[in-house]
């Protein structure tokens, strides 16, 4: 063939390439058609392309022709070789006798003659394709003048194939850490949240293990709460001091860490963890709530690797999603067992009647509490949640004082307490403290008020005492979630109030009896609430009554005389 016509059939494979490569999503597919090409140019014994890989900086190779099989797994350090002096200067060289040059590293005794040329993306070398020949002084300037021409076309397909696959990752990465985030977010349980954050982030960044340490309540060490790996959870107990550590880097910086080669500066006891499952490259990032580090989550991998910008970034946006997931889940623990607490002291509220010098000792503190409350002058944007909280602090803390006065002047008259209210919208503001507890159980709360608002004159503190024994007692009564339903209406001039739940029921034998004062068929129970709630209706010139209970539908209902 002279030169017009390899001329000729170069610029018709550089057409071919580039067709070939757009039709490909997959780069090792496209390296295949882009060496099938320069083959049946340059007609070579053997040729290969070989990619640097940037964890370790080694020329791996990616596609060959006529190589044996078991060279697939063949790496060179830059300068070692023809192929890696080409990697590391990113010059091209043809040899016309590899008998004669001393970078040669002989792989195929046969072999005479040999040419490299650099694979170059954005100034950086990313590989070399090389060509081989049994006949010596096989290839001239102007095979390399072909070769340099179909290698740059290459480059050029496959850093266009890197960046569509790259942007692919990021995209489904980021649909990932959307789906991961309302997974976590959403659920209230901590060993959930934390089993789910240590899965999700291995899944993320396709690590082989990913393991996630939190703080001891004393700060001094990390201990691991959850690890999983490819083939699910990983059992290991291990605490590392937060001292003693590569990760305490993480704590102390709160900033990501990351580490190359593990043997070199793991020390601890976790090392025996490290090294059973064969580790050896670490990214770490902390679980950063406000300012406080509150644990780090780690990916692992079992090769050397370097984390680029876009895995370290999307690590850490899900260790900030799983440290607002755990938070909100310590949050809802405390104000879950704060509730169980207080519902287990209702018998010391009614024995407190008998007790005032304990309402005396509680009102200086609470004093205290509510001047530094109101001095602390918290104001937010009206669209901000923590408004309505700090409104529901003050207001109960004001219901706390009311409680504290009534039990010091118990059967005096207490009318100057009591306020007008809309009925609807105290029910409203009932269902938002217990709103998390009902989304923890899987509890459906309807609400049908009536068709316009319904006011009455009564302590407010008290009646949401009286709604929220109702809703508490019917989350009791469905372990396994159900449905709550709260109507509101008018009858001969009373305001009507209905809860009714999907629940086990009332026994027969307790149905006459639930009113009365410690009666309960819970172990945790007091059997006070119900008794409690019919003393303030009565004390409203209302009631309460049991409407009917079976298994499936239980309604309890209220009246208390509407306000003109």
């Amino acid at each position: 063939m002279d030169a017009s016509d390899s001329e000729k059939t170069a610029i018709d494979s550089l057409y071919h390439i580039s067709s070939l490569v757009s039709n490909t999503d997959e780069p090792k597919v496209a390296l295949k058609f882009i060496l099938d090409e320069i083959v049946r140019v340059l007609e070579p014994s053997s040729a290969s392309i070989s990619l640097i890989n940037p964890d370790n900086k080694r020329l791996e190779l990616e596609v060959s022709y006529g190589l044996p099989e078991d060279w697939s797994d063949m790496n060179l350090a830059l300068g070692q070789g023809i192929t890696g002096w080409t990697a590391l200067h990113g010059r091209s060289i043809v040899v016309p006798d590899v008998r004669e040059e001393p970078r040669y590293i002989s792989l195929r005794p046969a072999i005479r003659s040999e040419m490299a040329v650099p694979m170059e993306d954005r100034g950086m070398i990313i590989g070399v394709v090389n060509v081989d020949s049994e006949k010596v002084d096989a290839f001239s300037e102007h095979s390399l003048k072909i070769l340099t021409l179909l290698t740059n076309e290459a480059s050029r397909g496959i850093s266009r194939l890197w960046l569509i696959k790259q942007l692919r990752t990021k995209a489904k990465q980021l649909e990932s850490l959307i789906n991961m985030g309302q997974g976590l977010v959403g659920k209230l349980d901590s060993d959930d949240i934390l089993e789910g954050l240590a899965r999700e982030g291995r899944q993320l960044l396709d690590c082989h293990v990913c393991a996630l340490f939190l703080i001891t309540p004393d700060k001094k060490e990390l201990k691991l709460h959850k690890m999983f790996g490819r083939d699910g959870a990983i059992q290991a107990e291990q605490s590392i001091s937060v001292n003693d550590s590569a990760v305490s880097a993480a704590v102390h910086r709160k900033k990501q860490v990351e580490v190359t080669d593990l043997a070199f500066t793991e020390e601890n006891d976790f090392i025996y963890v490290i090294q059973r499952e064969g580790l050896v490259s670490m990214l770490a990032s902390p679980v950063v709530f406000g300012d406080e580090v509150i644990g780090v989550l780690n990916a692992y991998t079992r090769r050397k690797h370097r984390f680029n910008n876009d895995e370290k970034k999307v690590f850490a946006t899900l260790a900030s999603i799983g440290a607002i997931a755990i938070q909100n889940a310590r949050l809802y623990s405390r104000v879950f067992a704060s509730e169980e607490s207080l519902r287990r002291n209702e018998k010391l509220t009614t024995l407190g009647m008998l007790a005032a010098e304990i309402a005396h000792e509680i009102r200086n503190p609470l004093t205290v509490i509510k001047l530094l409350f109101d001095s602390l002058d918290l104001e937010f944007p009206e669209e901000d949640v923590r408004q309505t909280d700090v409104h529901v602090i003050g207001e109960k803390l004001d219901h706390l004082e009311e409680i504290v006065e009534r039990v010091l002047s118990f059967g005096r008259s207490r009318e100057g307490m009591h306020s007008r209210q809309d009925l609807s919208q105290l029910v409203r503001d009932t269902v938002r403290l217990v709103r998390l507890k009902l989304h923890q159980q899987k509890i459906e709360l309807q609400f049908q008020p009536y068709h316009e608002p319904i006011f009455i004159e009564v302590n407010k503190g008290q009646i949401q005492q009286v709604l929220l024994n109702l809703i508490l007692n019917a989350t009791q009564a469905m372990p396994e979630g159900g449905t709550v339903l709260i109507e509101t209406s008018l009858s001969d001039g009373n305001a009507e109030l209905s809860v009714t739940d999907s629940g086990k029921g009332i026994p027969d034998d307790l149905q006459n009896k639930i009113f009365e004062s410690f009666l309960t068929d819970r172990p945790d129970g007091t059997g006070l609430g119900l008794s409690i709630s019919k003393r303030i209706l009565r004390s409203h010139r209302g009631d309460i009554e049991l409407k009917s209970s079976s298994p499936g539908q239980t309604c309890f209902q209220f009246w208390i005389p509407q306000s003109k």
